[in-house]
């Protein structure tokens, strides 16, 4: 068998999320579905990271084993052919060491967050921000930001469904940037660290939110982290402003 990783973009609109399920359209299922009609047999791919349903990529990561041993580009290009129509491709492949793993090898996730803040009906980017009609703090956001910083029992800001034996984790970044664009003026909110709770991304956001808006003080913000309890967090934010932006490797497949 030959492994291969695949760098993979999809808008998470259509989706119930990355992990197959049955008889519902995931991220998952129409990779393996495409890699089918190369190799028809069951295929069982690997990512760095399940993403909830209507979450995007930029930049997942994904490894496959092939009983041929393919060119990378042809692969990339036969995948793209059998994904199309849906929402989902394969943007750079190669060949791997049978030791890389997707999930398990890679050292960083980087997660962005981006919202609209616009009174007008978002049409260009609908579906793919979060979407407020007022303006927020930014250097509010930014001191609460900063408290989140290191490592933590985020508990506070963990999915009550989530599945990590430990609400310990650490924080690497929580960058905040007022980027102005043609569709007006967006908050893009850029997350780092080695691994994430479910949730933990958005539970975040939404929480800044509230900082931005003032109904929070950056202080609330420090007393809702040392709270760890879930009934401290601020509203979790939808799905659609977020993508998963970079996956990191201490060997970089794609470099």
């Amino acid at each position: 068998m030959s492994r291969y990783a695949l760098k993979i973009e999809y808008h998470g609109a259509p989706f119930v999320g990355w992990q197959r399920q049955t008889d519902l359209a995931s991220v998952q299922g129409a990779i393996e579905t495409a890699l089918a009609r190369l190799e028809p047999r069951a295929h069982n791919i690997v990512a760095a990271g399940r993403t909830d349903a209507g979450v995007h990529a930029l930049a997942q990561v994904a490894h496959c084993d092939m009983e041929a041993d393919w060119d990378a580009f042809r692969l990339s290009e036969a995948l793209n052919y059998h994904l199309k129509p849906l929402p989902v491709a394969i943007t750079d492949c190669r060949a791997v060491p049978q030791d890389f793993h997707a999930r398990f090898s890679a050292r960083e996730r980087r997660y962005l967050f981006r919202i609209l803040s616009r009174r007008a009906p978002a049409t260009h980017c609908a579906g793919l921000v979060w979407q407020i009609k007022h303006e927020l703090d930014l250097e509010a956001m930014r001191q609460a930001a900063a408290l989140l910083i290191g490592k933590h029992d985020f508990t506070t800001f963990r999915s009550t469904v989530c599945q990590a034996d430990s609400p310990v984790k650490t924080l690497d970044r929580l960058d905040i940037a007022r980027v102005e664009t043609p569709g007006g003026p967006e908050y893009h909110f850029d997350v780092r660290a080695r691994s994430f709770l479910h949730n933990q991304v958005r539970s975040f956001v939404g929480s800044l939110e509230r900082v931005g808006t003032g109904s929070w003080s950056p202080d609330d913000m420090q007393r809702a982290l040392d709270a760890r309890d879930r009934a401290a967090c601020g509203p979790v934010c939808p799905p659609q402003g977020l993508y998963l932006a970079h996956v990191g490797y201490p060997d970089d497949p794609f470099a």
